[in-house]
C-alpha cells in the first residue's frame, strides 16, 4: 500500500473521531455545575436578573438547538463568542495561544533530538553504566508529577539558589522559559527515550542489521540506517501521546509558572462558566490531538512499510 492511499483511508476515520469528540464536549461541558448567568450577575443575584441573563444569552434554549447552531459554526470554523466578556473565541485563543505554542514548541524540539539520542547512546552500551544511569534516571523522572517537580524547581533553583525565576509575572523572557521546559521535559523524555531503546536493542539484534554487516556495510551505517529508522517507528506513537499529554501538562506548568497561555484561559472559563470559551479551547484541543496521531501515524508508515 502506498502511502497516498493509507492517507485517503486514514482521513475518513480521523474527521469521524473530530465529530464525535465534538458531541461528546458540548455534552459534558453542558453538564458542567455552576451557571455563566450567575457569575455575570453578581455575587447576590436576582432570579428575574439571572432569568434575563439567560434568555439574553441564548442558555434557556434547548440543547438541541445550542447544540446545532455550534456545530453549525465550527463547521464555519466560527468558534462563537464569549458570555462573559463577549469577544470572539477564536481572539481569545489567538491572543493567548503564543506562551502555549512557544512552551509546547520548545519542548518538543527539545524532546526529539534528546530522546533520540539519549535512547541510542543506552542501546549501543546495553547493560552498561550509561545505560543503566539513563534508565534509572528516567523511571525516577517520570514517577514525579508535574507539579512536585515544578514545586521541586522553583524551591531550588528560584527560592534557595536564586538563579531563575519563579513566575513569569515579570515577563516571558528566555530564563522564566528554563523550570517550564525542564517540568515539561522530564516525563516524554524518560518515556520516549525508553522506547528508542528498546527498539533500538531490538533492531541492533535483528537479523536485517546483521545481514548488512555481512554484506560489507560498517558497523555505524548499519546502526543508523537500517537499525535507526525501525526503532524510530513505535517512537513516532509515543510522540503523538506526548503531544496529547503536553495539552494537560502546559496547563499545570502555566498555573504553577503563571505563564499567561491556553491553560489560564482554559482555567479562567471554567471558573467563570464561560462554555464557549471552554467548548471551543476542548475543541482545539481534541482536533490537535486527532491531527497528530494522524501524522505520527503516516510517519510510522513511511518509516516501516505495510506489505
Amino acid at each position: 500500500m502506498t502511502l497516498t492511499r493509507y492517507t485517503v483511508r486514514r482521513l475518513p476515520l480521523a474527521l469521524v473521531q473530530v465529530a464525535a469528540v465534538a458531541v461528546l464536549i458540548f455534552l459534558l461541558v453542558e453538564a458542567l455545575p455552576g451557571d455563566a448567568a450567575v457569575v455575570i450577575a453578581g455575587d447576590s443575584p436576582d432570579p428575574a436578573r439571572v432569568a434575563q441573563i439567560r434568555a439574553q444569552l441564548g442558555l434557556d434554549r434547548p440543547l438541541h438547538e445550542r447544540f446545532a447552531d455550534w456545530a453549525a459554526g465550527l463547521a464555519h470554523l466560527d468558534l462563537g463568542s464569549s458570555i462573559v466578556s463577549g469577544r470572539r473565541v477564536s481572539e481569545i485563543v489567538l491572543g493567548a495561544l503564543a506562551p502555549t505554542a512557544l512552551l509546547a514548541g520548545l519542548t518538543l524540539a527539545l524532546l526529539v533530538p534528546l530522546a533520540v539520542v539519549a535512547g541510542v547512546s543506552a542501546a549501543v552500551r546495553e547493560g552498561g553504566l550509561l545505560d543503566r544511569v539513563l534508565t534509572s534516571t528516567g523511571v525516577a523522572l517520570y514517577s514525579v508529577p508535574e507539579f512536585a517537580l515544578a514545586m521541586v524547581l522553583i524551591a531550588v533553583f528560584s527560592a534557595y539558589l536564586g538563579w531563575l525565576p519563579a513566575t513569569a509575572i515579570g515577563g516571558l523572557g528566555a530564563a522564566v522559559l528554563v523550570l517550564p521546559l525542564l517540568v515539561l521535559l522530564a516525563r516524554p523524555l524518560s518515556s520516549t527515550g525508553r522506547l528508542v531503546r528498546a527498539g533500538m536493542v531490538d533492531a541492533l539484534g535483528s537479523g536485517y542489521t546483521r545481514h548488512a554487516v555481512r554484506l560489507g556495510f560498517s558497523t555505524r551505517r548499519a546502526r543508523y540506517a537500517h537499525a535507526l529508522p525501525n526503532a524510530l517507528a513505535p517512537a513516532a506513537q509515543q510522540l503523538a501521546r506526548t503531544v496529547d499529554w503536553l495539552l494537560g501538562g502546559v496547563i499545570v506548568v502555566e498555573a504553577v509558572f503563571v505563564i499567561p497561555g491556553l491553560g489560564t484561559v482554559l482555567m479562567d472559563a471554567v471558573a467563570d462558566r464561560d462554555l464557549p470559551v471552554i467548548q471551543g479551547l476542548a475543541m482545539l484541543f481534541a482536533a490537535t490531538t486527532v491531527l497528530v496521531n494522524l501524522a505520527a501515524d503516516l510517519v510510522a508508515f513511511r518509516l516501516v512499510p505495510r506489505a
